[in-house]
């Protein structure tokens, strides 16, 4: 009898850390504006971070196969690859071992980090099964326009930035608006040091 209800709380241990135990981050809200490619990061509904991004250079929309953005209310459903190194590269969200230099020639992998989001709304409910993410990328001489195939991207050093601050559940709106952005925010997007 001892041993059965040892392993029935080790199984629901074990249980409760794989299906829930991380607790859904209410204090981060991301959002993206298409016409600025910049991303403001709120903690507690006040700005924290602002990022230089690059979303699609197909434009907005949330059919399959088109390699649009969806706009719309979305929520960080997984992060992939704590402890990476920048540039790490990622295919298949496994890291490959390669790592790439900042803008290396003729290279367009997704690199360092990936958070994969999952659309709240029906103008993106696609957006997980299309893999959507925000992730790293080694052009980074193109963040700050559309140039992606549907995903958000960042500067290396900006993704982890981000991945260490905003956890699961975190809220991610994606908007055709401009931002209008506070000081010391406003003007050209820097990326301030996040104090946790």
């Amino acid at each position: 009898m001892h041993q059965n209800m040892s392993r029935i709380a080790l199984f629901s241990l074990i249980f409760a850390t794989l299906t829930g135990c991380v607790r859904e981050d209410k204090r981060h809200r991301i959002l993206i504006s298409v016409p600025d490619q910049t991303m403001l990061v709120l903690r507690d509904g006040k700005p924290l971070a602002v990022y230089p991004v690059s979303t699609s250079k197909f434009g907005i929309g949330d059919q399959k196969n088109s390699n649009c953005t969806p706009l719309g209310e979305m929520r960080i459903k997984r992060k992939i690859g704590t402890a990476l190194p920048l540039g790490g590269v990622l295919k298949g969200r496994a890291f490959t071992g390669e790592v790439l230099a900042v803008n290396a020639p003729g290279r367009d992998p997704i690199v360092t980090r990936i958070l994969w989001l999952e659309g709240l709304e029906s103008q993106n409910k696609q957006a997980y099964n299309r893999f959507i993410y925000i992730h790293g990328t080694p052009e980074e001489v193109n963040i700050g326009k559309p140039a992606s195939f549907g995903c958000i991207r960042m500067r290396s050093r900006d993704v982890i930035e981000l991945y260490d601050v905003v956890g699961y559940g975190a809220r991610v709106n994606v908007t055709p608006n401009h931002l209008n952005l506070p000081p010391p925010f406003s003007g050209t997007p820097v990326s301030p040091e996040v104090k946790r």
